[in-house]
């Protein structure tokens, strides 16, 4: 009992600590994300001195390998994935036949199935609940390293990155839109692994 009162304790304290990084980022401005940032250079700048700065690249796919890993196994543990797999099969089966119904202009099933949706609804609601908890788990990590990344480029004006086929670029200039090039390759790093994690640790597979 008091283990699972502990667990308990502990979970709503880590989903509050997410919950309260992600809004902090989003609310209470630059000057809370160039904290955060220093802060976690506490640990990451002695990667930047040992890998040396103009190797940022792979300090970035370490960074990216890390979340993702994290990620990944927060997915495993705190998701239903048998529920997940149920509630997207009863959509996907629903929406056919609601279309048929449809199609068919059968008024009587039509009136049937808009009783289901209700519950289709609930479930639906039910797997965001299972979405939004690891989303708060992995923020813990996942946030102030990336904070951290954009606080060190911030400070280091020119830092450049070789990219297969582009060639050199600044790592702060855009390539696309409001995209960066080193958000670019974090997210393409950040990618890859994440999908060799799920494959090894047979994760999701909706």
């Amino acid at each position: 009992m008091v283990t699972a009162n502990y667990k308990k304790q502990l979970e709503r304290g880590l989903l509050a600590l997410g919950i309260s990084l992600m809004i902090g980022i989003m609310v209470l401005g630059q000057e809370f994300r160039d904290s955060l940032g220093k802060s976690v250079g506490f640990f990451m700048d002695p990667l930047v001195t040992l890998l040396g700065a103009s190797n940022f690249h792979i300090v970035l796919f370490i960074m990216a390998a890390i979340t993702a890993l994290y990620a990944t196994l927060i997915q495993k543990y705190t998701m239903d994935w048998d529920l997940m797999r149920n509630v997207q099969e009863k959509m996907r089966v629903f929406q056919k036949e609601f279309r048929e119904a449809q199609l068919s202009n059968n008024a009587a099933l039509m009136k049937k199935m808009e009783g289901q949706r209700a519950e289709m609804m609930t479930e639906q609601l039910e797997m965001s609940k299972q979405q939004f908890k690891p989303m708060a788990y992995i923020s813990i990590i996942s946030l102030p390293l990336f904070m951290w990344a954009y606080f060190y480029i911030k400070s280091h004006e020119g830092a450049t990155m070789v990219f297969p086929f582009w060639g050199e670029h600044i790592l702060t200039n855009t390539m696309l839109g409001p995209f960066q090039y080193w958000i670019f390759w974090y997210f393409i790093a950040s990618l890859a692994v994440s999908q060799l994690m799920r494959k090894a640790l047979d994760v999701g597979g909706i």
